[in-house]
């Protein structure tokens, strides 16, 4: 199904909606299609008679809403005090390095994507990544090479 498609049917559930379905219905949008992009902002506009700068205006005030599509596997780095105290800095640089992209970008190849988060919640684990909802504990910068290598490894397997 197309992205177009996808988003009519979403936008079908929210027949007879105002405003106060305008995050639910982002979120839905995001969680299926991974981002919000400018045709679903400007549809989701129409469909509930918002204007599209008001809906821009809501989803950046969240830092849940992404406008560009992330990676397959999607890096979170947690920036939060533990982990900056334990050298999640120094992890940022070496994910960035080693993928060559900064965070919030997606690698050429659509394989890999970077965000800080200001806490994944798992301080004891400091500092911690999470790729796809999997959780790296006490990362260090060796540790990363060979994470990377292992995700690229399954895709050369695929």
């Amino acid at each position: 199904m197309d992205m177009e498609t996808t988003i009519d049917n979403i936008l079908v559930k929210y027949e007879n909606s105002s405003r106060d379905s305008l995050i639910p219905l982002l979120q839905e949008i995001q969680e299926t299609e991974g981002y919000l992009s400018e045709e679903a902002i400007v549809k989701a506009g129409k469909k509930l008679k918002i204007p599209t700068s008001k809906i821009y205006g809501v989803a950046t005030f969240y830092n849940q809403f992404r406008f560009e599509p992330v990676g397959r596997y999607h890096i979170q780095v947690c920036r939060g005090t533990a982990c900056h105290v334990l050298g999640s800095a120094t992890v940022l640089q070496e994910l960035e390095s080693n993928l060559r992209i900064k965070a919030g970008q997606t690698t050429r190849d659509c394989m890999f994507s970077i965000e800080v988060v200001a806490c994944i919640g798992a301080c004891g684990l400091a500092p911690v990544i999470c790729i796809n909802g999997e959780f790296f504990a006490n990362v260090t910068t060796e540790k990363i090479k060979e994470i990377i290598e292992t995700y690229r490894s399954k895709e050369q397997a695929i």
